[in-house]
């Protein structure tokens, strides 16, 4: 039996069943953001897709994370310039004529205060606990990124390995469609292990730029050579490898003051 007669909806359920505007689900403009820097220059926020639709929310982080390494590296350099000022008074009252020991008088408390700012600076030139500890941090954070790859090549090993011993009984037992799916998943698997052993990259590259810092430290060490991410028995030594280097690395900061 069919009603012809409507059944009324109470106002809040229609409410809640009406379709929305399309302003409500429209994704956001967002315009460029950008920062000037004390310089004189300027950076501009990166759009990461990777991490979804870009916001203002998303653009101001980047900047931030932009913007940390910027001040970290200049500290330094405006305790300098901070030195610079008294500096010139200092020597344009002592090149007067005649000399003005009163202008000298009046910068040298300036100066000495403005360096004193500036003698943390020298740990980077002179091995003490600052020197010490930026090795520390800089070791820990090389451990972290090896036991993270680590993982990944564990897990790998452990699947190309069974990939191996089902993919023997396939090729015997001629079951091709089989093959050549577990073959497929092996590449998959290869390609995860390369995929992982590429991040030790930024480490290799950074290498160069720390040498000098490790000298200081009285610290070195030598980033294995990885092998063929297609062997497994090659990737076994590989992470035989990278566990040695963690040891070593975890050995040098015990050592170090």
């Amino acid at each position: 039996m069919l009603h012809e007669q409507a059944i009324p909806v109470p106002p809040e359920l229609q409410e809640l069943m009406a379709l929305p505007a399309c302003a409500d689900v429209s994704f956001p403009q967002v315009g460029d953001l950008g920062l000037r820097l004390p310089n004189g220059a300027s950076i501009q926020a990166v759009r990461d897709l990777t991490n979804g639709i870009p916001s203002d929310c998303s653009l101001a982080t980047n900047l931030l994370i932009q913007l940390q390494p910027f001040l970290a590296s200049i500290e330094c350099l405006l305790k300098v310039l901070g030195l610079l000022q008294p500096l010139i008074d200092i020597i344009k009252g002592l090149t007067d004529t005649p000399p003005d020991l009163g202008k000298v008088a009046g910068a040298v408390p300036k100066f000495v205060e403005a360096a004193e700012k500036l003698l943390p600076c020298f740990g980077m030139l002179i091995p003490g606990i600052s020197i010490f500890n930026f090795i520390k941090d800089l070791l820990l954070l090389i451990i972290k990124l090896i036991k993270c790859m680590l993982g990944t090549l564990k897990t790998v090993l452990g699947v190309m390995q069974g990939i191996g011993l089902r993919l023997e009984a396939a090729e015997a037992a001629g079951n091709t469609q089989l093959k050549a799916l577990l073959e497929c998943a092996q590449e998959n698997a290869v390609n995860t292990a390369a995929h992982a052993q590429a991040s030790l990259g930024p480490v290799t590259n950074l290498m160069p730029l720390i040498t000098g810092f490790l000298e200081l430290a009285g610290v070195s060490f030598e980033l294995p050579e990885l092998g063929d991410p297609s062997d497994a028995d090659a990737l076994a030594e590989t992470i035989q490898k990278l566990e040695d280097t963690v040891t070593v690395l975890e050995q040098i900061i015990e050592t170090l003051p």
